[in-house]
């Protein structure tokens, strides 16, 4: 896995992994990347330094499947919560509202709500940014 320092058009920064340096060119290419805070698709790679160890020769060593699922459940976790924190909850009326800010007829600011898979693929077929919010975690009681 490599990480990278990540950053948008509005100098949002954050960071990726990926499973090798093609990976990234090919996300990025099919346009699969977007910015966590704003949803831009124009990110990029930031300059990072490479990570330097010792002299001591150690094979580099990969994360864990469930450590590098922990990671991803918890970014989910920020995210969802960045958003109920900071955007209007317009309940089933998403759809609607999301076709509204796009047209200019209401004002342009952060939603999220619910939508049918039909109202999803009409409005991505008619051009509107929207993306799914990442799913509740799950409370302790409920893992097995």
């Amino acid at each position: 896995m490599i990480r990278y320092a990540l950053t948008c058009e509005y100098e949002h920064e954050f960071e990726g992994w990926f499973a090798s340096s093609a990976d990234f060119d090919d996300q990025q290419g099919r346009g699969l990347l977007d910015c966590p805070m704003c949803a831009s698709k124009m990110v990029r790679k930031q300059i990072m330094a490479p990570a330097v160890t010792g002299t001591k020769r150690t094979a580099p060593q990969d994360p864990s499947p469930a450590k590098v699922q922990s990671m991803m459940m918890e970014a989910a976790g920020r995210i969802r919560a960045h958003v109920e924190e900071n955007f209007d909850d317009v309940g089933d009326g998403f759809a609607a509202e999301a076709r509204a800010i796009h047209e200019g007829k209401a004002e342009d600011r952060g939603i999220y709500g619910q939508a049918t898979p039909k109202e999803v693929r009409d409005l991505v077929e008619d051009g509107v940014p929207v993306a799914p919010l990442p799913p509740e975690p799950l409370k302790k009681s409920e893992l097995n």
